[in-house]
C-alpha cells in the first residue's frame, strides 16, 4: 500500500499511514515490528513495556488474530518491515540505478518533514544520507558514498 501510494505521488499519504499504524505500536511501547496490530487496540491499552493496570487493555494478552491469541503472539515480525525499506526508497530517496549498487539515484521526498538522515547498505560499505528542507521547502542533501559508488541527483 504504501509503495502504490507512493507510485501515485501520495508521500505525504504514505507517511501519515506510518505515522498511524507503525506509530500506534511505538505508542504501546513497541521496539519491533508486531505480527499483527489494530487500530482499535489503541483503546485503552496500556503499554507493552509496562505492567498493565487492572482498568487498562493487556495488547499482549488479549490480542493476536492472525496467529495465536495471548502471549504466543509475535512482537517481533519481519512481515510488518515494509516502511524500512519504503523510506529508504522513497523519503532518503536511494535508487540503484545498476547492478551490484554501481549507480544509484538519490531523489529524496520528505512530505511534510523538516529532515531525514540514514545510512544504506551497499557491497562497497554505506552511502551516508542527510536531507534538510529550508524554510522555502527546498532540500539540500549531504551524501557521503564509496568511491566506487556514482551518485546521480
Amino acid at each position: 500500500m504504501l509503495q502504490a501510494r507512493a507510485k501515485a505521488g501520495d508521500i505525504q499519504g504514505s507517511l501519515d499511514c506510518i505515522r498511524e499504524y507503525w506509530g500506534g505500536m511505538l505508542d504501546l511501547g513497541a521496539t519491533t515490528f508486531w505480527e499483527d496490530f489494530n487500530i482499535d487496540w489503541l483503546q485503552n491499552a496500556s503499554r507493552i513495556d509496562e505492567l498493565t493496570p487492572l482498568n487498562k487493555v493487556d495488547v499482549h494478552g488479549t490480542y493476536g488474530d492472525y496467529c495465536y491469541n495471548g502471549y504466543r503472539h509475535s512482537l517481533c515480525h519481519g512481515w510488518a518491515s515494509g516502511p524500512t525499506a519504503w523510506l529508504s526508497r522513497y523519503v532518503l530517496g536511494v535508487e540503484i540505478m545498476e547492478a551490484g549498487c554501481k549507480v544509484i539515484r538519490i531523489k529524496p521526498q520528505l512530505g511534510d518533514l523538516d529532515w531525514v538522515e540514514g545510512k544504506y547498505p551497499t557491497p562497497y560499505g554505506e552511502i551516508f544520507i542527510r536531507h534538510e528542507k529550508n524554510t522555502e521547502g527546498k532540500v539540500s542533501s549531504t551524501i557521503e558514498a564509496p568511491k566506487e559508488i556514482i551518485i546521480k541527483g
